[in-house]
């Protein structure tokens, strides 16, 4: 039998450390980390490629506990973030409750005993009553079904993956995709590739990204009076918040940004031949919105080719385009994202009366205030399913999921309570809810997204505001979970005893 823990946490990146922070400070120490990487980061600590950094300031994009870090610029690059992620690990001594290099297989609810059990690819297996996944959606990069790829002799990789052997220069170069992550290293690649062809199959709306370096003087100001720090963060999540009615209320507010959409690409983009290709035949909103202030500009370049169509096939020495022509390169770079909609996956989860999540799954991932899933108790989602933001910091709704699973540890041992599983009408009920509201928001306006699953439905986003959320998941409702108490525990191992 392995080890025994308070909790088990999956994932060491924003949600996974917060959650051990917040548990080491509320007085626990017997939980334990688990990590596949070879230390903190999650995505930070995957997403290496050139310019890759994060769409919110960085005095936002931080735990609300931790806000004094001295932070370069206004909006973080992953380098720094990765460093602010190492720093509370090490300020708040989580490395000791962690492994790491440790990938977790699968894990599998003991209803007798309350206990979850997880089983690691290195064959150990430990034991916690409660199971914290932070594994995040952001964290299995998704490959491209293209005929021929396994044809093509040149060098592939995926922009999470980013290999920093491969030396660019000179390179003729085709990249897949015009994501989040393209519009970041496309313009770092420009220079030294000899060639860049950009095949897009939609074009992204991308708004201007207010970036600066934090000057010496206005560090030590803020070194000096913390309090301006949390100023100039409330000041930006209430900015940010301000969105939430173009997405979720009232679409057409969303034309205010179309017009600074298209001031920018006149200001930008020299060839107005290239216009129509470089703007969206969707409403503003639907996909995620891309800020950057010099992703268009590259396309100035005249070694560099927008193909605005995507890959049809993949020869040995170059890509075919929807439009049937082939552009001949030695380099092939997947900016192609994540397969957001799958969560948990590879992992095998097994919960009561042998019930596997990929099977309570399989029309789309629900979970009760996207953290409790029926059938699974005592599992707590972080970052889980309808969590997902499309104008505000993930962070501060981490924090409300952490929160959350603090509360209902804390019920759990002061109430004796054995084990909570969320009732099947309550998360229906929920996700009900979720569907009416997510059926008049922006992301549901007719585009296809990594928001969707296959069948169109939208496992991601959360349809409202961060503060509709921070009050929903305040306290646990323990009217919602089917309960079994310690007490009730014994006296049915007392009644068995007895038969």
């Amino acid at each position: 039998m392995g080890k025994q823990y308070r909790a088990l946490i999956i994932g060491a990146g924003f949600g996974g450390l917060g959650m051990a922070i917040q548990l080491k400070m509320a007085g626990y120490q017997d939980f334990l980390v688990l990590e596949k990487s070879a230390g903190p980061g999650g995505v930070w600590r995957d997403n290496t490629y050139p310019g890759s950094g994060c769409d919110i300031p960085s005095h936002l994009y931080s735990f609300s506990f931790e806000r004094n870090f001295d932070w370069s610029r206004r909006f973080p690059a992953q380098p720094e973030i990765l460093r602010y992620l190492e720093y509370c690990a090490d300020k708040y001594d989580i490395r000791d409750h962690a492994r790491f290099n440790t990938e977790v297989t699968g894990a599998h609810f003991d209803e007798a005993r309350g206990q979850w059990r997880v089983h690691t690819a290195g064959g150990e297996t430990f034991h916690a009553p409660v199971l914290v996944c932070a594994t995040g959606q952001l964290n299995r990069p998704a490959w491209p079904d293209i005929p021929g790829m396994e044809h093509f002799r040149g060098h592939v990789f995926h922009s999470a993956r980013w290999d920093h052997e491969h030396d660019l220069h000179g390179r003729r170069v085709a990249v897949v995709g015009t994501g989040a992550s393209a519009i970041q290293f496309i313009p770092c690649i420009a220079q030294p590739a000899a060639r860049v062809f950009i095949f897009q199959r939609s074009a992204p709306w991308i708004l201007p990204k207010p970036d600066r370096t934090w000057r010496p003087w206005q560090r030590r100001l803020l070194r000096r009076f913390p309090l301006l720090r949390t100023l100039d963060r409330l000041y930006l999540y209430l900015m940010f918040e301000m969105r939430v009615p173009g997405f979720t209320l009232l679409p057409k507010l969303m034309q205010l940004y179309r017009l600074q959409f298209r001031r920018q690409l006149r200001r930008q983009v020299r060839d107005p031949s290239l216009h129509p290709h470089l703007t969206p035949n969707y409403p503003m909103g639907c996909k995620r919105i891309l800020i950057s202030d010099n992703y268009l500009p590259a396309l100035n370049r005249e070694h560099v080719e927008l193909v605005p169509c995507g890959p049809r096939e993949i020869r040995p020495h170059g890509v075919v385009g929807e439009d049937g022509k082939e552009r001949n390169v030695d380099t092939l770079i997947l900016g192609t994202g994540f397969r957001a909609t799958e969560f948990l996956s590879p992992i095998r989860v097994t919960g009561r009366d042998g019930l596997e999540l990929n099977e309570a799954w399989r029309d789309g991932a629900r979970a009760y205030k996207g953290i409790s899933v029926h059938g699974f108790p005592n599992l707590f989602l972080l970052y889980g399913p309808n969590t997902n933001l499309g104008h505000n910091s993930i962070i501060y709704m981490l924090e409300s999921q952490i929160r959350y699973v603090l509360r209902a540890m804390e019920r759990m041992e002061h109430e004796g309570i054995h084990w909570m599983d969320v009732k099947k009408q309550a998360q229906e009920r929920f996700m009900e809810w979720v569907d009416r509201r997510m059926a008049r928001t922006v992301w549901q306006q007719g585009c296809n997204s990594w928001y969707h699953t296959q069948e169109g439905r939208n496992t991601t986003n959360w349809p409202g505001s961060t503060l509709t959320y921070r009050l929903m998941t305040r306290k646990p409702r323990l009217a919602d979970y089917e309960i079994m108490t310690t007490a009730e525990r014994h006296a049915n191992l007392e009644a068995e005893a007895d038969n």
